[in-house]
């Protein structure tokens, strides 16, 4: 009985995706409310063309919408994956080697959307999804 309960690799596949899409969808729309022209300032301190700023509604809405619901799953998930490397790279480079007051890695929560990501990447949407468990992006 324990093994029929607890061993659905497609639900585990579900809630990472749910956890990952959801939680970073959330930071989408907090910058669609207030605005992401500091992106195009970070962009351009490092000389990168600012229209590059607009990656931010596909990395963090569009892709994170994707993922949750299952719809060319590898491919929104690389593109949040590029999203959170280039987050690292722009913001938080000072941080990478720290540690928090609370004893915590300072760039937990980037690591997690990262790595979160390119695990969604490599195994893929599962059965409870849009695309199913078939396809070369799911």
């Amino acid at each position: 009985m324990f093994d029929r309960t607890f061993n659905n690799t497609d639900f585990g596949k579900l809630l990472l995706r749910l956890s990952i899409g959801g939680l970073m969808l959330f930071h989408g729309v907090s910058k669609l409310q207030h605005g992401y022209a500091f992106v195009e300032k970070m962009l351009l301190k490092s000389g990168l063309p600012e229209y590059l700023s607009h990656g931010i509604l596909v990395g963090e809405i569009v892709a994170p919408v994707m993922i949750v619901l299952g719809f060319n799953t590898r491919a929104a998930a690389l593109v949040e994956a590029f999203v959170m490397v280039m987050a690292v790279y722009l913001v938080h480079m000072g941080d990478l080697y720290s540690i928090n007051e609370h004893g915590a890695y300072a760039l937990e929560l980037q690591a997690l959307y990262l790595f979160g990501s390119l695990a969604i990447v490599f195994l893929g949407a599962g059965r409870y999804s849009l695309g199913g468990s078939n396809g070369r992006w799911n």
